[in-house]
C-alpha cells in the first residue's frame, strides 16, 4: 500500500471518528440541556419529563421484571407494521406504475389521505378494532403505508426514460423492464422508504 493510499484511508477514518464524536457530543448536550431546563422549571416536566426520571422509570421496570416485556411487545408491533407497510407499499407502487391510468385516478386520493391527521383517527380505530394490539398495528400501518406507496412510486417514475427506451429497443417485456431496470435503479429510494417507514411505524405506535 502506497503512502498516498495510507493517507487517504487515514483521512476517511479520521472523518468517521470526527462524525461519531460530534454525534455523541450532540446527544450528551441534548440530554444535559433537557435535564437543566427541567430542573430550572423552564419546561413543564409533566409534559416533557426529564432524563433522570426516565432512568428511574427504566430501573423500576427492570426491578419489576417488566422492561423486556414492554420492549418485546413494542418491537413485535413495530416489526409487524413495518413489514406489512413496506410489502403492501411496494406491491401497490408496482401496480400503480404498471397501470398509469389507475395511478392517475388514485393520485389525488393518496394525496388527500396522506394529508389527513391520521393520529387523530386513533380513537375511531380503537372503537372499531378495540383497545388491543390489532388497533395499534392498524394505526401504525395507516401512518406508514401511504408514505411508502408515494415514495416508492415516485422513485419508479424518476427512472431515466432513455434507459427504458434503450431496454425496450432490445425487445424487453414489461416484466423485464420492471425487474431488470426500474426496481434495481430505485434501490436508493426503496432504502429511504424503509428508513422512513420504520420511523412512521414508531410514531403510529406512540
Amino acid at each position: 500500500m502506497s503512502d498516498e493510499q495510507k493517507k487517504f484511508l487515514k483521512k476517511i477514518k479520521l472523518r468517521k471518528c470526527l462524525v461519531v464524536t460530534w454525534q455523541i457530543l450532540i446527544v450528551i448536550g441534548f440530554f444535559t440541556l433537557w435535564e437543566f431546563l427541567a430542573n430550572k422549571n423552564i419546561i413543564n416536566t409533566f409534559v416533557f419529563s426529564k432524563p433522570s426520571e426516565i432512568i428511574d422509570t427504566i430501573i423500576s421496570l427492570i426491578n419489576q421484571n417488566n422492561l423486556f416485556n414492554h420492549i418485546f411487545t413494542t418491537l413485535k408491533e413495530v416489526i409487524i407494521a413495518f413489514v406489512l407497510g413496506i410489502l403492501l407499499g411496494f406491491i401497490i407502487a408496482i401496480i400503480l406504475y404498471e397501470v398509469p391510468i389507475l395511478a392517475d385516478i388514485i393520485d389525488p386520493f393518496l394525496t388527500m389521505i396522506n394529508s389527513l391527521p391520521k393520529v387523530a383517527l386513533g380513537p375511531l380505530i380503537i372503537i372499531i378494532a378495540g383497545a388491543n394490539t390489532k388497533s395499534i398495528i392498524v394505526m401504525a400501518l395507516l401512518i406508514n403505508l401511504i408514505v411508502s406507496i408515494i415514495s416508492i412510486y415516485n422513485g419508479f417514475l424518476n427512472i431515466d426514460e432513455n434507459k427504458i427506451k434503450l431496454i425496450k429497443s432490445f425487445g424487453a417485456t414489461k416484466g423485464q423492464i420492471l425487474t431488470k431496470l426500474v426496481i434495481p435503479s430505485s434501490y436508493k429510494t426503496i432504502i429511504s422508504s424503509l428508513k422512513l417507514n420504520i420511523s412512521m411505524s414508531l410514531i403510529g405506535l406512540s
